[in-house]
């Protein structure tokens, strides 16, 4: 029997519960076990596929098409787990279903209620990723306890222990010890009060995770494990990283949480642990050799976590680089408003990443012409790779009103157009291009360099394409159109030749980044920036 792992949060909101989840699956996993991660979130939205930016940050897309929390971008990143469609969980899909299940009849008349049918799919949900070829499930719980929209999975992790037993579940409830300047002392009653929340639903924490702006003292950490019932080994200092939340594993390391759980759990099969390599990217991370400045120039900047794959991609291709990418965020809107020159000075890369409407969307054409002449070092992302191709048609072929049909109605020449197969589709949410899709790159281009292959595979959330009546003449005038599907119906990258390194991709590569496995375009990418700035320098 697979054992569980139930991750919750307490105090204040964003502390961390997906860095601190995907650390302990790497933790575990590289004890030699079988792990899966999952996420249940508590809004009402199906999936965050409709939601702004702003308010939660980036979609994060899986293999299997599935629009998902950004933190399954945290479990990717420090483990090697699959994740699917069954990796995240919203009220809102746990509702459909069971209104699903109603409608059909398959309650037999009796009355739908939060208990037991919310909570035991719920519990199906959970038994989902609870396979024999697993060892452990971590599964996380987002939001706050005493949010009165988590409720349901806080009852539906409470009956679960009694399912199958308490000795194949563990609660690590991640918490906030907050430090009183005025007073000069940490306080340990939010702590207390959010476990005791808690144990009113009828859940006593094993581990409490503190984070802190400062050490925990002992007699803090004593008090802790008295007035909340948990061992005092299980009171762990999580302090925060100033340099980089990848140092978060090797500080759980540190405090043993794997020799707990692996105790705890009586797991005969556990392995020496090995984190060598992780503490080589650390080194890397804190002591570069070189730095280079990237612009990165989109919508939705503002928001820290609106690119946040993009940017850790970054920071992958620096630690392949031995260099530290400095990014600078610019607001298209700012490029429209006050011009570009302010912007680009002493960058070394320009980055456009995906995207959605008109807003913004001639600051970005503007910087990829400046890219284009100037010879920066470019890489375009989804739409980035749309206003690519607009803006080369416009400034090279000389079609003057080339634009995307996502734009406007009244161009003469819509370089970019909705896929056919989602014309008339309404629906906003799941209706997109997404999940992998195979791809062929022709040989001699720096796509096919880079990945040392011509059939690769990446994930994509799209629903505008380059319009295939324009391929001819964008080749003509230099244009190299790198990949496309397997049959030749899409474009899917493009190049040009006469420049130190322009390329564009219509997926999203960044979803496949690991701090320890750099994804190969953004490598090359920081490769040719750093190469700028020699020659720039010089």
């Amino acid at each position: 029997m697979a054992k569980h792992i139930f991750v919750t949060g307490g105090v204040v909101s964003s502390l961390g519960k997906g860095i601190t989840c995907a650390s302990i699956g790497m933790l575990l996993e590289r004890r030699g076990l079988r792990i899966r991660l999952q996420k249940f979130d508590p809004y009402i939205n199906v999936d965050p596929g409709t939601m702004s930016p702003y308010q939660h940050g980036e979609v994060y897309v899986t293999d299997d098409g599935a629009e998902t929390d950004l933190d399954l971008g945290h479990y990717e990143r420090y483990t090697n787990v699959p994740l699917n469609r069954d990796c995240n969980y919203t009220t809102g899909r746990i509702y459909s279903t069971v209104i699903a299940k109603e409608r059909k009849g398959d309650y037999k008349g009796k009355t739908v209620q939060v208990i037991p049918h919310v909570t035991n799919e719920i519990k199906a949900a959970i038994r989902t990723l609870a396979t024999e070829d697993v060892d452990i499930c971590i599964t996380e719980i987002g939001g706050t306890v005493g949010d009165i929209e988590g409720m349901p999975f806080f009852e539906a992790i409470r009956q679960f222990a009694l399912d199958i037993g308490k000795q194949n579940c563990l609660y690590i409830h991640l918490t906030l010890v907050p430090y009183l300047k005025a007073a000069g002392e940490a306080k340990t009653k939010p702590t207390q009060h959010s476990v005791m929340e808690l144990r009113k639903i009828g859940i006593q924490p094993d581990v409490l995770i503190c984070r802190t702006e400062r050490e925990l003292h002992k007699d803090d950490a004593e008090k802790i494990a008295q007035f909340c019932n948990v061992e005092r080994r299980a009171v762990i200092e999580e302090r925060d990283k100033e340099v980089t939340v990848y140092e978060v594993p090797v500080s759980l390391k540190n405090n043993k949480l794997d020799e707990f759980i692996i105790e705890k759990f009586q797991l005969k099969n556990a392995q020496p642990i090995q984190m060598d390599d992780w503490l080589g990217i650390i080194e890397t991370i804190k002591n570069p050799k070189h730095e280079v400045t990237i612009a990165v120039v989109g919508k939705y900047v503002k928001h820290a976590d609106a690119y946040k794959s993009v940017y850790e991609a970054l920071m992958h291709a620096g630690i392949a680089n031995e260099a530290k990418v400095i990014v600078k965020k610019v607001s298209a809107e700012h490029i429209e408003r006050d011009g570009l020159e302010k912007f680009m000075a002493n960058i070394d890369g320009l980055l456009v990443p995906g995207g959605f409407d008109v807003r913004g969307i001639q600051g970005k054409l503007d910087a990829i012409r400046h890219a284009r002449e100037s010879k920066l070092p470019f890489f375009g992302i989804c739409l980035g790779l749309q206003c690519a191709a607009i803006e080369f048609a416009r400034n090279v072929v000389g079609l003057s009103d080339a634009n995307s049909t996502e734009f406007t109605k009244t161009s003469s020449n819509f370089l970019v157009c909705m896929l056919s197969e989602l014309k008339g589709v309404t629906n906003l949410g799941g209706t997109m291009r997404l999940g992998a899709y195979n791809c062929r790159l022709q040989a001699g281009t720096r796509a096919y360099a880079a990945y040392k292959k011509e059939i690769i595979s990446e994930r994509h959330r799209h629903r505008y394409e380059v319009n295939n009546d324009y391929r001819g003449i964008l080749q003509q005038h230099g244009l190299v159109i790198a990949g496309t599907t397997l049959d030749n119906s899409l474009v899917e990258v493009i190049e040009l030749k006469d420049h130190p390194w322009f390329l564009a991709v219509q997926c999203h590569p960044e979803f496949k980044s690991k701090p320890n496995e750099a994804h190969p375009l953004f490598r090359d990418f920081i490769t040719a920036a750093l190469k700028h700035k020699a020659e720039r320098k010089k």
